[in-house]
């Protein structure tokens, strides 16, 4: 440990930026100093239980603090925070790796994987809104001249915002990401910056790190990234969609195999089996909030096009599945980036590895356009619910899932997610003034 802060004190770094993600998928943490990095990693930075949400702690006792143990193969120096290091947490209390803590739940996710020598890659595709409020405090796209009716790849807006872009690009590439692609996505003021792919657990840090960059990037350029799943309600919304593929003890790909369906072999459909029989359930962890379900509607869009998953089918290179299949990997398009990734993934793993245990049977794969099917009346494959609370019924109806996931995070969880649907039906909204104020 002495070498590593004698090299990070070459490098000019006096603090740690310790890291944890609370169970709304919100990074938090404090700063500390770097000369005590040997007790941050064996005892934890304290925090105070009950200030973080979803914990469970309680006021007093032994289990009242929190403590963040740094990760210190995590440590990277933050190129928008001279003199600070950034390090990730896990979360206990105690003295004991907290139940509550959603990295210590898809860790746990991972050992039972990794008990059948599998392990899980996982490539995120972060899609995000570039806002800012006008005079009136409305929130509204950061950029005015980005108004193209179909805005995808619109290379005027990349010109335009080539000062937030440029920095994303060089700070993502002095903290390690190996960046694949950057591009205007489908509705103005919308982006995606793609990188590769990782181990499960190094992938949702990853995702985590690049949201800590892109908060303070936009913030140096006049501007808030947003992980809001649908800003406007006439475009499409942000997904976070995650490419997954599981190899075992040889490297070998567990799911593909050229001569099955779609590429895809027995232990892949039941994966997926386990995906679409669990989608309701997993709704509430991967689209978590109130907005996430105008995301996950069948409405239209000023492009033209919707991306969005409705339904629970799967079908090769469509995406207008919830599962899309392509080149021998599985897309899980029903997460958004409203959703705490660590126990998005967790979640998702749980669910498919269900379909593998049960040898459950995948339904017959759509071929299909679902789109144009439920504008010709065709008949349709099951929906995903439509709000947050059917969502969280759903997850509280699955016994099985909350058995794997654990009844301590699944409890704190429900109960946050039902204040937040109470919550939003106690507000009064814009459109309800608009409809009804002077009507009657």
């Amino acid at each position: 440990m002495e070498r590593t802060i004698a090299t990070l004190r070459e490098q000019g770094i006096h603090s740690i930026l310790a890291q944890f993600t609370d169970i709304h998928g919100v990074a938090k943490g404090k700063l500390v100093p770097l000369g005590n990095l040997q007790e941050w990693v064996d005892v934890g930075a304290g925090f105070a239980g009950p200030s973080i949400a979803g914990t469970g702690l309680g006021r007093f006792g032994p289990r009242s603090e929190y403590y963040g143990r740094v990760q210190p193969a995590s440590l990277r120096v933050l190129p928008f925070m001279p003199g600070v290091a950034h390090a990730v947490c896990d979360g206990y209390a105690g003295g004991e790796p907290l139940e509550t803590c959603s990295r210590q739940l898809l860790q746990q996710q991972l050992r039972r994987l990794n008990a059948r020598g599998w392990t899980l890659w996982v490539g995120i595709e972060p899609e995000f809104f570039l806002l800012r409020r006008d005079e009136g405090g409305r929130w509204q796209v950061a950029d005015g001249q980005d108004q193209l009716a179909k805005p995808s790849y619109d290379l005027k807006s990349i010109h335009r915002n080539r000062g937030f872009i440029d920095d994303m690009r060089r700070t993502l590439t002095e903290l390690g990401f190996e960046l694949q692609q950057i591009d205007h996505e489908d509705a103005m003021g919308q982006y995606e910056i793609n990188y590769r792919f990782d181990h499960a657990l190094s992938a949702a840090d990853r995702y985590m790190l690049f949201k800590v960059t892109a908060h303070a990037v936009a913030e140096q350029h006049g501007m808030t990234f947003s992980c809001m799943p649908k800003p406007m309600a006439s475009a499409p919304g942000s997904g976070l969609h995650f490419h997954l593929s599981i190899t075992d003890a040889q490297g070998r790909a567990v799911f593909a195999d050229p001569a099955g369906a779609l590429g895809i072999g027995q232990l892949g459909h039941q994966f997926i089996a386990g995906l679409l029989h669990h989608a309701d359930a997993l709704c509430a962890l991967c689209a978590p909030t109130v907005n996430s379900y105008k995301r996950l509607a069948s409405s239209d869009s000023a492009s033209g096009t919707t991306w969005s998953p409705v339904w629970k089918a799967y079908g090769d290179n469509n995406r207008t599945c919830v599962v899309r299949t392509v080149a021998g990997r599985l897309e899980w398009r029903l997460p958004d980036p409203s959703c705490n990734v660590y126990a998005a993934i967790a979640a998702t793993l749980a669910a498919g590895l269900n379909g593998v245990d049960q040898a459950m049977p995948a339904p017959q794969a759509c071929n299909e356009d679902l789109y144009m099917a439920q504008a010709q009346g065709c008949a349709m494959p099951p929906r995903l619910p439509r709000d947050l609370a059917s969502a969280v019924d759903a997850l509280c109806a699955d016994k099985s899932l909350i058995a794997a996931l654990g009844p301590a995070f699944c409890d704190e969880f429900l109960k946050l997610k039902r204040q937040e649907w109470d919550e939003f039906h106690a507000s009064i909204s814009e459109w309800e003034f608009q409809r009804y104020a002077s009507l009657y």
